[in-house]
C-alpha cells in the first residue's frame, strides 16, 4: 500500500488564488516550486491559465489588454507548489512611470526568486516573437532558467498554416537551449493543454526548491 508520506499527484484543477503582489516583499515565502507564466499583452495568457487548470475564472481576461497588474499567485493542491501569472507586458491604458515601476518589480521576481523551476512564455502563433518574446527567450537562456513556449491562438489558423508557423518558430530558437517544450496550444479547443500539464507537472515534481534562508 502507498505511504501516507507519498505526496499527492499534482492537480492543476485545484489551482486556487493566494496572493497577489506589487513587488517582490510580498509574495508568498520563497520555498516550495512555482511555474511563472509571462506574455505579451493579449497573446492569451490568461486564457491559457484558465484552459490548464479547467477554471474559466482563475485568471481574469479582458479584451482590454494590459490588465494583469500585479503578481498573481495561484496554489495547487500539493503544498507549496504554485502557478504565477506575470503582468502583461504592452498596450496597457498607464503612466510611463507605472510602467517602469511593474517592469522593475517583475525584473526583481525573475532575477531573485530562488524557487521558480521554469517560465512559461505564451506568444500568439499570428505574431511570434516580438521584441519582448526574445527578451524573455534570452533572459532565460543567460539565466539557465527553463522556458515552456506556448504558441496560443493556434485555433485562429488552418492546421497547415499553424504547423508552418511551429517550424517557423523552432527554426529561430534552435541555439537556445533554455527552450524544453514548444508547444501548439489554443484554449478554445484544448490543443496542447494535456502536453502543457504533463510538462509542468514534471518541473513541479523535479525537487522542491529549498526554503529561503531568514
Amino acid at each position: 500500500m502507498p505511504s501516507d508520506l507519498t505526496p499527492k499527484p499534482i492537480s492543476f484543477n485545484s489551482a486556487r488564488f493566494l496572493i497577489s503582489a506589487s513587488k517582490l516583499e510580498e509574495c508568498p515565502p520563497d520555498a516550495g516550486a512555482e511555474v511563472a507564466f509571462a506574455g505579451r499583452s493579449n497573446a492569451g495568457k490568461s486564457s491559457a491559465i484558465n484552459s490548464i487548470t479547467a477554471n474559466g475564472k482563475l485568471a481574469r481576461t479582458s479584451k482590454t489588454p494590459g490588465r494583469t497588474r500585479l503578481i498573481n499567485f495561484f496554489t495547487l493542491n500539493r503544498e507549496h507548489c504554485r502557478m504565477v501569472d506575470l503582468p502583461g507586458y504592452g498596450y496597457a491604458k498607464v503612466s510611463r512611470d507605472m510602467k517602469d515601476d511593474w517592469q522593475k518589480h517583475l525584473g526583481h521576481y525573475l532575477n531573485d526568486r530562488r524557487c521558480l523551476r521554469g517560465l512559461v512564455l505564451v506568444m500568439d502563433i499570428r505574431h511570434p516573437l516580438t521584441d519582448f518574446d526574445q527578451m524573455m527567450v534570452e533572459w532565460c537562456e543567460h539565466n539557465n532558467l527553463p522556458l515552456m513556449i506556448l504558441a496560443t491562438k493556434a485555433d485562429k489558423l488552418k492546421f497547415g498554416q499553424a504547423k508552418t508557423a511551429m517550424m517557423g518558430i523552432a527554426r529561430k530558437l534552435e541555439d537556445f537551449s533554455c527552450v524544453h517544450h514548444l508547444i501548439m496550444f489554443s484554449a478554445t479547443s484544448k490543443r496542447g493543454v494535456d502536453e502543457c500539464r504533463a510538462a509542468l507537472n514534471a518541473w513541479l515534481e523535479d525537487g522542491q526548491a529549498p526554503v529561503a534562508e531568514q
